[in-house]
């Protein structure tokens, strides 16, 4: 062996004595990427690790390292999106069920009321001819009373009606929102 086949032996050596370190600096890079639970790219792998692009492109083992880290990060997004969005939306449907659960509650009582007040009045326009004067006071303080019940009722039931279709709003919102973010985890993964 002559001297130039020791000097290309000790080239060829010296290099991939570098692309173990480059390759070395990889790792840790997409393993700090990963527990800071950052975007895992080429990009950003390359910047972290303080290589080029191109190796990361043209080494198997560095392109196959980023692909894997890739891959899982892409997983790990999909999984924490979804418990998210499960998490929304379970919320939101629950206050619409609540709302729309008060909402039929206070339409039999008010119907119980307007019931009540019917009867009522018959009793009174039957009884004013032929009653003293204090059961006619009487009934007509009670009718008074069950007239603003019915209007507090009618109150309350105008707000439940309205909350109802807040929670309704909100949810169509949360159910676009969880839908662009799917589209959005679909353009990830195709773009990985």
């Amino acid at each position: 062996m002559g001297p130039d086949s020791s000097r290309t032996e000790a080239a060829i050596a010296a290099r991939r004595g570098r692309t173990q370190i480059m390759l070395t600096q990889v790792e840790k890079a997409i393993s700090q990427l990963v527990r800071e639970q950052g975007r895992v790219t080429v990009r950003s792998v390359a910047h972290r690790a303080g290589v080029s692009s191109t190796f990361l492109y043209e080494n198997a083992e560095a392109r196959n390292l980023v692909q894997a880290a890739t891959k899982v990060a892409a997983a790990r997004r999909e999984r924490s999106a979804e418990q998210e969005s499960d998490r929304i939306e379970s919320g939101w449907r629950e206050r619409a069920l609540n709302a729309e659960d008060a909402l039929k509650r206070t339409q039999a009582e008010i119907q119980v009321q307007r019931r009540r007040i019917g009867e009522l009045m018959g009793q009174l326009r039957d009884t004013s001819q032929t009653v003293d004067g204090e059961s006619i006071q009487r009934l007509a303080t009670e009718n008074t009373t069950l007239k603003r019940q019915l209007g507090e009722l009618t109150r309350e039931h105008r707000a439940l009606r309205e909350r109802l279709e807040g929670a309704r709003t909100n949810l169509r919102f949360a159910e676009k929102r969880v839908a662009d973010l799917e589209v959005q985890l679909l353009e990830v993964a195709q773009q990985a």
